[in-house]
């Protein structure tokens, strides 16, 4: 019976271990402590998606908290080249939904939700939202990660 027991806690110890043990390494201590929170608004123009500001701007290695509020009348799609792996993102609350792909989050219709994340190293990359009604005219914004301030 105590074989059985201990059985029992190992799997049970596992199961709760499991999500972190999948994600792997652990992430290095970001390069500043603040979490700044920033917000990111999707809205709908001419049945396509538009994000504001065109120009994100965030800390470089840094986590942060992105408040993402949408009044599109669809679904939208964001997406980042790396920006959200599995690694990178530690929270996701609210209407988002991480795509299988991992290369993205979908914001549901009207939704509004906070994403708290590990931004990559410094530097920029375009960064892309598209609503399942024009996949192929997504609007297009650039992700501008720079050295956080000392």
């Amino acid at each position: 019976m105590l074989n059985v027991f201990r059985g029992s806690a190992t799997l049970l110890a596992l199961l709760v271990a499991g999500p972190a043990l999948a994600q792997g390494k652990p992430l290095a201590p970001p390069a500043s402590d603040a979490m700044p929170p920033v917000e990111l608004t999707i809205s709908m123009k001419d049945g396509k998606p538009i994000c504001e500001p065109a120009e994100l701007r965030l800390p470089a290695d840094t986590n942060v908290a992105l408040n993402i509020v949408s009044s599109a009348d669809a679904p939208v799609t964001i997406t980042a080249p790396g920006q959200f792996e599995n690694g990178l993102v530690l929270h996701a609350d609210g209407d988002l939904v991480h795509v299988a792909s991992e290369k993205g989050y979908t914001v549901k219709q009207k939704g509004k939700g906070t994403l708290r994340l590990r931004t990559m190293k410094a530097g920029q990359e375009e960064y892309a939202c598209t609503s399942n009604r024009n996949a192929d005219a997504p609007f297009k914004g650039k992700l501008v990660l720079s050295a956080p301030a000392q």
